[in-house]
């Protein structure tokens, strides 16, 4: 009985891995695949081999691009990083009051657009800006603008890595360093900074691709200061250059997926150095390091609500600087350019399409990679697929959705310009965390399970339905919020897809900022705040009310 049930169950797995590899393919492998084909072709489409690149990089600015690129995101990096781990420090390390507090407001910007954190830079640093000049830059626009901006948006990110790895750290050393006669000074040089290394490293690599692949901050106050993602744009949208955006697009390419494999490299190490006998660090007052701590977080809280706060009183102020009473003008949309208030029902449209198909397409990946016992193969292609973006920066994702889907051989043309392509495209830009955060629920299920159902002759979609999506449901929730906030948020992949009808609320900012109605831009960058807000605290309530009907057992 158990060896039928076992030969009927490989039909429909087979099926499922199946149409798993051939949507992944569809979603992720052949859009990148074309990005790397279109490179070596011509306008007229004749093969051209290097002569495209030979081209880009005989130009006399290429250097500057590559050059300005690099030093700005590394630069971002080590300072975002810094600030990132004192702050992870006073909320894991030391009894600092106040810590749910500042830990919610550190994370704050990531239910923003990077845009949002330039546009309020602007508000107080530039030309008519509250506090013109006070930094002693000649201008905020340009590499000034660019590294402030980079690094308020990417602080929480980088938080949140830091806390992962300093939670982490080992009581049992602490106590040993103690007992010896050691300092807090001593046992953070020995014991918690050496415990949280491969985190630092991990965190600096993340925010330095963030920061090199980001289109928003230097589009909005980099000036004059040139960037390669800023190059695809211009190649792409200004001068309709497909083949040389893909060449700058290959270029961006390469040391994001240098930074990637790092990475990869330095997780493995990361769990390779947590034992199961390590117990948690649980820290003791200090009245001198707690209130310098608090300090420290307080600037820090203070600095991220003064800038989003500025973003928010710019939009609701009449005619900045001029008249700053209070009022809606800025948010009447339909009268500027952008898409009006259509470009935001459409993010909204958008959110709401990448949190269902998001959730339920990682959920069924995950699933695929670890639970049968078959098909090897075909489960480690599927998992590399699902791996593959993010190593693909955003923008150069966006150009191989272009020329896969704009193609006129391709059966799915169709699509070309609809929001259905932006959901897709939204969701393979951001799929990869996702796929990773599923394979870790399923993971923490012991293999007992599936040995005991198919022992018993239960087919493998009974316990897919009674056992593990159950338990990953939390996960699915999660997951679901994270793709529902970065599809409100995201600029970068849709930038070139979109068509008038499906014009975006991020989209809307930056067409808006060109236009210089950069009340409107504001307007609608703190709308899409809100949104990603409340959108995060819906599915919260709704993944608490599933949570208490379906799965009382948690609570046993």
């Amino acid at each position: 009985m158990k060896m039928k049930s076992n030969i009927s169950e490989r039909g429909p797995l087979a099926l499922l891995l199946s149409v798993g590899l051939l949507v992944l393919g569809i979603g992720i492998a052949l859009p990148v695949g074309s990005l790397l084909t279109m490179s070596f072709y011509g306008a007229d489409g004749s093969f051209a081999g290097l002569a495209n690149f030979s081209a880009y990089l005989s130009g006399p600015n290429v250097g500057r691009s590559l050059f300005n690129s690099m030093w700005l995101s590394a630069l971002s990096a080590v300072i975002s990083v810094s600030l990132a781990y004192g702050y992870a420090y006073a909320l894991t390390q030391t009894c600092m009051p106040g810590r749910r507090f500042f830990r919610a407001v550190a994370l704050l910007p990531i239910l923003a657009p990077s845009l949002l954190m330039a546009i309020s830079l602007i508000y107080l640093f530039g030309n008519q800006g509250l506090l013109k000049n006070a930094l002693g830059f000649e201008s905020i626009y340009g590499p000034p603008g660019i590294v402030i901006g980079s690094v308020l948006w990417t602080l929480p990110h980088a938080l949140l890595i830091m806390l992962t790895a300093l939670a982490t750290s080992d009581g049992r050393l602490h106590e040993a360093a103690a007992s010896l006669g050691a300092g807090r000074w001593r046992i953070f040089l020995t014991v918690t900074l050496p415990a949280s290394r491969y985190g630092l490293l991990i965190s600096l690599v993340v925010v330095f691709v963030m920061v090199l692949t980001d289109f928003g901050v230097p589009k909005v106050i980099g000036g004059n200061t040139q960037v390669l993602a800023t190059d695809i744009y211009k190649q792409v949208i200004g001068q309709q250059r497909l083949q040389m955006g893909a060449v700058v697009a290959l270029l961006l390419l390469l040391p994001a997926v240098l930074a990637f494999w790092v990475e990869q490299r330095l997780r493995r190490a990361q769990g390779a150095a947590l034992t199961v006998r390590a117990v948690p660090y649980q820290p003791t007052a200090s009245a001198g390091l707690d209130g310098v701590m608090l300090l420290y977080c307080s600037l820090i809280a203070l600095l991220l609500i003064a800038v989003m706060g500025v973003a928010v009183f710019a939009a609701f102020a009449t005619y900045w600087p001029y008249n700053l009473a209070p009022s809606f003008n800025n948010f009447r949309f339909d009268m500027m350019d952008g898409g009006g208030w259509a470009s935001y029902g459409n993010s909204i449209k958008l959110a709401l399409g990448c949190a269902v198909l998001g959730a339920g397409l990682t959920f069924l990946s995950a699933y695929l990679v670890e639970k049968p016992r078959r098909f090897a193969a075909g489960r480690g292609l599927l998992n590399a697929m699902a791996s593959l973006p993010m190593a693909v920066p955003g923008l150069a994702l966006g150009l191989g959705y272009i020329l896969f889907f704009n193609a006129g051989w391709n059966p799915l043309h169709g699509l070309y310009g609809s929001l259905s392509l932006l959901i897709i495209c939204t969701v393979a830009h951001f799929y990869s965390v996702a796929h990773i955060t599923q394979l870790a629920a399923l993971r923490q299920l012991d293999p007992e399970y599936e040995l005991v159902a198919a022992s018993l002759g239960v087919p493998f979609w009974t316990t897919l339905w009674r056992v593990h999506l159950p338990v990953s449901l939390p996960a699915m929730m999660q997951v679901a919020a994270y793709f529902f906030i970065n599809a409100m948020t995201t600029v970068s992949a849709v930038v070139f897809l979109y068509s008038p009808e499906t014009t975006l609320a991020s989209v809307a900012v930056l067409a808006m900022d060109d236009a210089g109605d950069i009340g409107p831009a504001a307007a609608m960058a703190v709308l899409i705040f809100l949104t990603a807000a409340f959108g995060r605290f819906l599915i919260a309530l709704l993944e608490r009310v599933l949570i208490n009907r379906t799965q009382a057992w948690r609570a046993r």
